[in-house]
């Protein structure tokens, strides 16, 4: 079994083995990807939603969203804005936007190497298919139709190659479209809730400094 793995990998100068490590590395970033969004993601898919009854001025509801959503990536901005939130409508902006921009790199980690296999693999299955041709034709030209197998032999490795590229490009294109999708939805949803959470903060904000003005 070793032998015949060995003399395939030989016969297809390498491509194949090397195709194969392409797609487990792709397969790995996948997993990596789907268990995040399921788990980083998915804890923080109603805040915006839990947000939207927290009446404006409330601090100990945010608070309370704030510790339920801890360790989701939605829940980040709940805490870095009620962190700042005497700051100023302007500077609470700010801040949250730069919350944002630190979660985008969870969202969209190793996705370059997904999209480098989507590319990658074709153009080694193309590769290898005109590699296993050029064998093929070499052996007819050696030995004319007197040796059938072996020219059969060089158009097998040469379609098997094509195959196994086909695959890599299929199997990462699909899973790199819905992870996009994915990131782009989040992405929207942060923006939400980075509204709602400065109208209802700039609002304590204002109430806070009305009193103040009360008192003095």
């Amino acid at each position: 079994m070793l032998n015949s793995i060995i003399s395939f990998s030989a016969q297809s100068y390498g491509l194949l083995p090397l195709m194969a490590f392409i797609l487990l590395i792709a397969l790995i970033v996948i997993a990596d990807r789907v268990i995040f969004f399921a788990v980083s993601v998915k804890k923080g898919t109603h805040l915006d939603d839990d947000l939207e009854l927290v009446n404006p001025g409330n601090l100990a509801d945010l608070h309370k969203l704030s510790a339920h959503y801890t360790g989701s990536v939605q829940g980040a901005l709940v805490s870095h804005a009620i962190r700042y939130q005497a700051s100023g409508e302007v500077e609470l902006e700010r801040k949250i936007e730069e919350a944002i921009m630190r979660q985008m790199p969870k969202l969209d980690r190793n996705l370059w190497v997904l999209d480098t296999a989507v590319t990658l693999g074709p153009l080694l299955g193309l590769f290898g298919t005109i590699a296993g041709m050029i064998g093929s034709f070499n052996v007819l030209g050696a030995s004319g139709t007197g040796n059938p197998m072996a020219v059969s032999g060089g158009i097998a490795h040469a379609l098997i190659a094509t195959g196994f590229g086909l695959t890599i490009a299929i199997i990462g294109m699909v899973m790199l479209n819905y992870l996009n999708k994915r990131v782009r939805m989040v992405i929207l949803q942060m923006d939400l809730i980075k509204s709602m959470l400065i109208s209802r903060l700039t609002h304590t904000a204002q109430v806070e400094k009305r009193l103040t003005a009360v008192a003095h």
